[in-house]
């Protein structure tokens, strides 16, 4: 029989919450990818969900910004509640959503265009910048968010597709940040980089966390360790343990957890 997840989330001050998320359920067609899983996500915080290849945790992700809307035969049920709002409710715009919970995914995706329209696109279509000079301080601001700004600031106006890979994903993860959102989800997003590329994402993520709520899917557990300080085992669709992210990884509550972080399943 299925335990419900092991969690301290009911300490949480309901200020602190950025998503809630109960009873939630996701289908491809007669597939039941997502189980039954309830999960409170905190503002100012970098969340971790690690588990198994196909547990999951990615389907669980796509739902935060409705992702899986693109998919014919995805069917969402449970609720899922952004700062309070229900983000499947028919009054919400998936595309004003997406500009509120950004994604960064796990192969770097720069438009085809300069360095400095794949930033300005997103403030561009939602209204953001007023003028050229509006334009200009939200590009320069969310490439240092994004931590590239003095590898790129003589070269504005060259291609994204011409940085490394590194430099790409950094240029995505400024892209995200350009339309001022809450949430960053971000899906694997070192799994293409090098060692050197890797830890300076990493490095960015801490930074990020003053201002976002930051939810990232990971394949290696030691990413997990390092980034996050909140933990979400998924397996088998199910939501098996949630927790700070030094008791997951020291003192789990579940044996498939441990199982799972000491390599016996995986």
């Amino acid at each position: 029989m299925y335990d419900a997840p092991r969690s301290t989330e009911n300490t949480v001050s309901t200020e602190d919450i950025k998503f809630e998320c109960t009873d939630c359920q996701v289908y491809y067609g007669d597939n039941h990818a997502i189980k039954d899983v309830s999960v409170k996500i905190e503002d100012k915080t970098v969340t971790a969900f690690i588990g198994p290849s196909g547990c999951g945790k990615s389907t669980f992700l796509r739902c935060l910004n409705r992702m899986n809307d693109t998919i014919d035969v995805a069917r969402i049920e449970g609720s899922f509640l952004l700062d309070g709002q229900d983000i499947y409710d028919r009054k919400v715009d998936p595309v004003q959503l997406r500009a509120k919970v950004g994604m960064v995914f796990q192969k770097p995706n720069p438009f085809p265009k300069s360095i400095y329209d794949n930033i300005a696109y997103g403030p561009r279509i939602h209204g953001l910048a007023r003028s050229k000079a509006d334009l200009d301080e939200i590009v320069e601001k969310s490439l240092r968010r994004g931590a590239i700004w003095d590898e790129v600031k003589d070269r504005l106006h060259a291609p994204g597709t011409g940085l490394s890979g590194g430099q790409q994903q950094r240029l995505c993860i400024a892209r995200a940040i350009a339309t001022e959102p809450e949430v960053l989800l971000m899906d694997e997003p070192c799994s293409a980089l090098d060692p050197i590329a890797t830890a300076q994402v990493e490095e960015l993520i801490d930074e990020l966390r003053a201002q976002y709520s930051v939810v990232i899917v990971t394949h290696s557990m030691q990413q997990a360790a390092r980034v996050s300080q909140k933990t979400a085992f998924f397996h088998l669709g199910n939501l098996v343990e949630y927790d700070e992210t030094s008791k997951i990884f020291t003192n789990p509550e579940d044996p498939r957890t441990e199982s799972y972080i000491t390599g016996r399943i995986g």
